[in-house]
């Protein structure tokens, strides 16, 4: 199973740095690493972001997604469904490691239906 690490930031003025040390501090072992481009907008849809998409394709059932943070990947709460219901269908587990929903498996059961995801 692998550790899929996903970072985004979204202006060309702002780096990486923090979500680094967050996800270093969190000890991912050997992490396949997907970064958007410095720029990539927090308005482009998370399904349509090209590295994220890269990931997705790259996954398989078990491995584990991590962010940083949730906004790192999601803004709202439409979107937040759109890339849970992925997650689910595709048997992948999402790991927030800090801030909002850090301490939440979002992936366990499905986000619109409830039902338990499939092993």
């Amino acid at each position: 199973m692998a550790n899929l690490v996903y970072k985004r930031v979204s202006t060309d003025q702002q780096s990486t740095d923090r979500q680094n040390l967050v996800l270093d501090e969190a000890g991912i072992e050997n992490p396949v690493v997907f970064e958007e481009q410095a720029g990539t907008s927090s308005r482009l849809h998370p399904l349509e972001r090209p590295k994220f998409g890269e990931l997705l394709t790259y996954a398989r059932p078990g491995d584990t997604v991590h962010i940083s943070e949730m906004f790192r990947l999601v803004r709202g709460t439409g979107h937040i469904l759109d890339v849970l219901d992925v997650l689910h269908r595709d048997r992948l587990a999402l790991r927030i490691h800090d801030g909002a929903f850090s301490a939440m498996d979002l992936t366990a059961r499905h986000p619109r239906t409830g039902e338990c995801c499939p092993p």
